[in-house]
């Protein structure tokens, strides 16, 4: 009993809640919303070692290190720009001793970057973000940020900001009582609390609703104060784990735009998981794309959709037609396949190895197969117009090819396409420089 006295000393406001609420808040919310102040076992009370500009606002998110140089162990000095703001070494994690849930992940972090982590349920991503904010360890490797290993450092002294899918907001608290916490057991002066909280609500858009209790806001304006509660107390990291991802699919557009102005604005540092690709795409710097523990390929939103490095990668960023065939001959880094209907069509190798006869499989977006296209288009297939839907912007028009292949095209709505008829026998084609060429899972 006596470590919850302890506790009681702290989060006092705790014990006004009803009972059923009061355990999961004392063993998992809690520690969250104070930024990781409790190792769960025995709270702590802690002094943020985040330090606030003399004479300036306390709630400035100014990326005013950024051209700063520091000293590094050698003596030598470097601009911080230079050196990743978060590294991953060789870092492995098992939970039963036998399957890999991550295998020997490097990685960098620029600093100011919004580096995503995006994959399919089970790939690892989540698994990386809560290593980095402490709540797992890794099984070997390490983890630095700013040059200095923190995998021995407990979650409330890294100074790393999370926001959670669920929010994780003290129903109890009025909104401001929820931003103020953090600070409270920082123990900043109570004016620098006040003007820290009016202007984080002021950040968000939420002025006038300090007063209101959680349950009393929309998920979008609960969404909001869980971000603001994540920036106030001047994190150098903010990590977020599919914070959109309970949000209707406006609602989760405004909150992607809001998220990135505030990163654009404040220069802060943003690791942000998802499974979502036009969130991953709209939002990063750079995107990690993960599978089975591994990084498939770390790039520009740009680069990975329009130069997947593999056949997962162009299968899972965005719409992809997949289409299979022979290696005929290569030549000027581009292949000729031989698709199942005797039609040849070309599309650039990904790597040197393609080999006469070898199966491969081309990779084309729907908005880069051209219907009735030019004759000076590399590729000019003969097929069958099967499905003709209509999405306002584009025409979604499927077609069949001589063989079994099935394409699918995105048409845009011009004004002309009327005459689109399924039945229809028609011309499509790409260029070469649309199309990848693929050889199993590695490319050809």
């Amino acid at each position: 009993m006596g470590s919850w006295r302890r506790r009681d000393t702290i989060v006092r406001p705790v014990w006004r809640m009803p009972d059923i609420f009061k355990r999961r808040f004392m063993l998992v919310e809690a520690p969250i919303v104070c930024s990781q102040i409790s190792d769960v076992v025995g709270l702590k009370t802690v002094h943020s070692s985040v330090k606030r500009a003399e004479g300036g606002n306390p709630l400035s998110f100014a990326a005013e290190t950024a051209s700063k140089k520091r000293k590094l162990n050698d003596g030598e000095e470097m601009t911080e720009e230079l050196n990743p703001f978060v590294r991953f070494e060789q870092i492995s994690k098992t939970y039963d001793g036998d399957t890999l849930v991550i295998e020997d992940l490097d990685l960098d972090i620029m600093r100011g970057e919004f580096l995503t982590l995006l994959g399919p349920s089970g790939s690892g991503k989540t698994t990386a973000l809560m290593m980095l904010a402490g709540f797992e360890s890794p099984t070997s490797g390490r983890i630095l940020v700013e040059g200095r290993p923190i995998h021995h450092v407990p979650p409330y002294k890294r100074e790393i900001g999370v926001v959670f899918q669920n929010y994780a907001l003290f129903p109890h608290l009025t909104i401001a009582e929820n931003l103020s916490f953090p600070l409270s057991v920082r123990r900043w002066p109570a004016a620098d609390i006040k003007s820290a909280v009016d202007q984080a609500l002021d950040m968000v858009q939420l002025g006038k609703m300090a007063g209101r209790k959680p349950n009393q806001l929309s998920g979008g304006q609960q969404q909001r104060v869980a971000l603001a509660r994540a920036l106030i107390f001047q994190p150098r990291l903010v990590l977020m784990d599919e914070p959109l991802g309970a949000l209707d699919k406006n609602l989760r557009e405004e909150m992607q735009n809001e998220i990135r102005t505030l990163h654009g604005n404040l220069g802060i540092n943003v690791v942000y998981v998802t499974h979502d690709q036009s969130e991953a795409l709209t939002m990063s710097t750079r995107v990690a794309v993960f599978k089975g523990g591994t990084i498939q390929q770390l790039s520009s939103a740009r680069d990975l959709y329009e130069y997947p490095a593999n056949l997962f990668v162009a299968n899972f960023i965005g719409e992809n037609n997949s289409v299979q065939g022979k290696v005929m001959s290569t030549a000027d880094g581009c292949c000729t396949v031989e698709l199942d209907d005797g039609q040849l069509a070309r599309g650039q190798s990904v790597s040197a190895s393609a080999a006469n006869g070898n199966n491969a499989t081309l990779s084309v977006r729907p908005e880069r197969i051209a219907i009735n296209p030019p004759d000076d288009y590399d590729t000019l297939l003969q097929g069958t117009v099967t499905e003709v839907v209509y999405h306002g912007d584009h025409f979604r028009v499927t077609l069949r090819g001589s063989g079994s292949n099935t394409y699918q095209s995105k048409v845009a709505n011009t004004g002309g396409q009327s005459d689109i008829e399924p039945g229809q026998p028609i011309r499509f084609g790409w260029r070469t420089s649309d199309c990848r060429c693929f050889m199993g899972d590695v490319g050809c």
